[in-house]
């Protein structure tokens, strides 16, 4: 077992999601960072704060740039940022006469964040039609077996039958308001972060606001006040990764309740083996939205934690933060995956049908 299940090479395939993991990779954000380092040159020159010919050079070397990893793994360890020692590498590359105009007037913080709101905005569409897709194979489920009916429970003991149909919509209306909550937040998380060394932007004379403006349009994000320690649209997304899993789970819940054999209210064409008892046929992906939900609800505290963000910077909660959302968004990203795939297996609910 590695560190980290979500891309250990055996279990990456019960936990892991491909298309989230591509973007949090080193390899990645630098690419961000290039990109972002670019755009600002460009911005900065458009509104006369550096000269043309220096944001040309900025934009040739990020360009270019292939970084020396191990140095910025060292750097890391000393800096607790990575971007002190990309900037130095950059830097060399640039004529003398246009390097001090590199990085003007932003600071590490802007380049980590908004690396990290870019590669929120592809997330947050996969998310949507992911969500898109488990409501609709719950639609088709509910054409199927709406009408067979299976007994209703609470707190776990025979309470009055109920149908399928009734099921089902215990398990959807929640999506429907997650997707209704994602549209909401969209506005507030995907913004640009742009305040310089203590969220002024005073190295600008009086432009930051410009340039911001031109920034944002170029880098696709919205314009934003600087909230280097105004961490709560992060923690209300990392909210709603919970709110999400924990619906999913609860669908995972009620399955493998169902699913048990003297129950026998639904049947998977899928389920697991077992090395010991070949009659057994386990509802592993129902039982992987319940821990999937379990665990973005203990890291969901985390985030909340990171709110406490010490005057105007602060590493130790910003730390927090890379230790906690990359894993919720994980774990949120395999739970979208394993619902629809455990839907799709679903033979049986309630009657023959």
């Amino acid at each position: 077992m590695s560190v980290s299940p979500f891309d250990d090479p055996l279990l990456a395939a019960l936990l892991g999601d491909e298309e989230s993991a591509r973007l949090f990779t080193p390899e990645t954000e630098i690419g961000e960072f290039n990109v972002f380092e670019a755009a600002l040159a460009r911005a900065e020159a458009a509104e006369g704060v550096i000269p043309s010919a220096a944001a040309d050079a900025i934009v040739a070397a990020a360009a270019d740039l292939t970084p020396d990893m191990a140095s910025l793994r060292a750097a890391v360890a000393r800096d607790g940022v990575v971007v002190p020692e990309y900037v130095r590498q950059l830097r060399q590359m640039l004529p003398a006469a246009h390097s001090e105009w590199l990085h003007f007037g932003t600071t590490s913080q802007d380049l980590i964040d908004t690396a990290l709101v870019r590669r929120l905005v592809p997330i947050v569409m996969t998310f949507d039609a992911r969500l898109t897709g488990t409501l609709a194979a719950l639609d088709g489920l509910d054409r199927r077996f709406s009408g067979n009916k299976i007994m209703g429970r609470t707190r776990m003991q025979d309470a009055l039958p109920i149908t399928v149909a009734d099921r089902l919509r215990s398990w959807r209306e929640p999506l429907v308001r997650h997707r209704t909550r994602l549209a909401e937040l969209k506005p507030r998380l995907l913004v640009l972060q742009f305040g310089g060394a203590v969220g002024t932007r005073d190295k600008l004379g009086g432009k930051g606001e410009a340039v911001a403006g031109r920034l944002a349009d170029a880098l696709g994000l919205a314009p934003a006040a600087p909230w280097h320690s105004q961490r709560d649209n992060l923690a209300e997304f990392t909210a709603w990764l919970a709110l999400v899993s924990g619906s999913l789970g609860k669908i995972g819940a009620d399955i493998v309740l169902m699913a048990q054999n003297t129950v026998g209210e639904v049947m998977l064409a899928d389920a697991g083996s077992s090395s010991a008892m070949p009659h057994k046929a386990n509802p592993v992906r129902a039982e992987l939205l319940v821990a999937l939900a379990h665990f973005t609800a203990a890291l969901s505290s985390a985030m909340a934690t990171a709110l406490v963000h010490e005057q105007e910077r602060s590493g130790a909660a910003w730390t927090l933060e890379w230790l906690t959302l990359p894993q919720m968004v994980m774990a949120t990203g395999a739970a979208l995956n394993t619902a629809s795939a455990l839907l799709a297996s679903v033979t049986r609910m309630g009657g023959s049908g």
